[in-house]
């Protein structure tokens, strides 16, 4: 089977701005009052954005890649509340907020799956959260990693394939800025908020995902962790990973970055540490240019049926532009190739480009990196 992933949408604050129906554009942030602030860096960095924009233009060149790649299940971190809620959650400095009736540039991706496990889906408290999950149940979108409870936070979003399903699981952990008092409880909303990265806790998730799992079922475990900017992966990330691949995950899907950090394949198992943004409203925005944060990725694992062993992963280079991805030049798809390369050395990847321009891993051999040396 042949899966999408990507990592953070973030279609609020200026990207929800130029769609059809936008929300209230006052912002409580420390510098930016008015979402129209980013649209406006965005269109004095690259000209005018349409507007208003299509649902699908959100997605830009990304559609007619998925449509190419026909893949078997579409996951994605969404960081952005959907909700028309006005109560700014108090003491954050960022929200990120999607009027509901924006929900098609959602559907618009077919996405199967979204995770809600993260530092943004409860901008907007409680009643944002479940709003969030009303809408997206309506329109079809599966979520995992946030709930009416600490049950539905920690159930997996379950995608029927043949002959097996996919079952998704999400969590976050507190590094990526997620507050504590947004942790899901027995009896409140919220998200699935690990305690650590321990061992203890990882053996925790393994249980859950025993009991929930079928034979030949496939497991992805999705990770919001760790900084906005950086290529270093911490030993704690990497002996989690390692933890979770040893006892049944087939990939583990990290995001929280803003740009795309490094990977690696473990046990005939791939481990992206993080995605980077998929869609946002940075564009214009100076700062951390060495990162260059406007190239980010479409993967496209491919992994045997049943066994979850990892086949070949080709990896689809974008650009954001007006709001959207765009296919990437072969310059920039060579910068971004040569930085996960370097990034991604130390743990045994080697990543080269294709004859399509594409991305790839041609070695997926495992590691052989013993827990000592993670």
């Amino acid at each position: 089977m042949t899966l999408f992933l990507c990592g953070d949408v973030m279609t609020g604050r200026g990207i929800d701005h130029v769609l059809a129906h936008a929300s209230d554009p006052r912002l409580a942030e420390p510098y930016v009052k008015d979402a129209a602030e980013y649209v406006a860096l965005a269109e004095a960095a690259n000209g005018p954005i349409p507007r208003p924009m299509r649902d699908a233009d959100v997605w830009g060149d990304a559609l007619a890649e998925l449509a190419h790649v026909s893949p078997r299940a579409t996951i994605a971190n969404l960081e952005t509340s959907i909700t028309s809620s006005a109560a700014f959650w108090p003491g954050k400095g960022i929200h990120y907020r999607m009027h509901p009736a924006n929900v098609g540039c959602l559907t618009a991706a077919r996405l199967d799956v979204v995770t809600l496990a993260n530092n943004h889906v409860l901008d907007f408290g409680v009643a944002g959260l479940l709003e969030t999950l009303d809408v997206l149940a309506g329109a079809g979108i599966r979520t995992a990693g946030a709930g009416r409870s600490i049950g539905a936070a920690q159930a997996p979003a379950i995608v029927p394939m043949p002959g097996s399903r996919l079952l998704v699981f999400a969590f976050a952990d507190a590094s990526s800025g997620v507050f504590r008092q947004w942790a899901a409880t027995a009896d409140g909303p919220g998200v699935d908020l690990l305690p650590d990265l321990s061992t203890t806790t990882a053996d925790a998730i393994l249980a859950g995902i025993a009991r929930a799992r079928h034979t030949r079922d496939v497991v992805v475990v999705s990770m919001h962790w760790g900084g906005n900017w950086g290529y270093d992966v911490p030993a704690a990330h990497r002996r989690f990973a390692h933890r979770l691949i040893e006892g049944g995950v087939d990939l583990v899907h990290g995001h929280s970055s803003h740009h795309p950090r490094p990977i690696e394949t473990f046990r005939d198992r791939l481990i992206l540490y993080g995605c980077g943004d998929f869609i946002n409203d940075y564009e214009g925005i100076p700062g951390y240019d060495e990162y260059r944060d406007d190239l980010t990725l479409m993967y496209f694992p491919s992994l045997e049926t049943g066994t979850g062993r990892l086949l070949s992963l080709r990896m689809v280079p974008m650009q954001l532009r007006h709001f959207r991805p765009m296919q990437a030049s072969s310059r920039d798809a060579r910068w971004l190739c040569d930085r996960l390369n370097a990034a991604s050395a130390a743990l045994g990847t080697t990543i080269e480009i294709a004859s399509d321009g594409a991305l790839v891993v041609p070695a997926l051999a495992a590691s052989g990196i013993n827990a000592d040396e993670s």
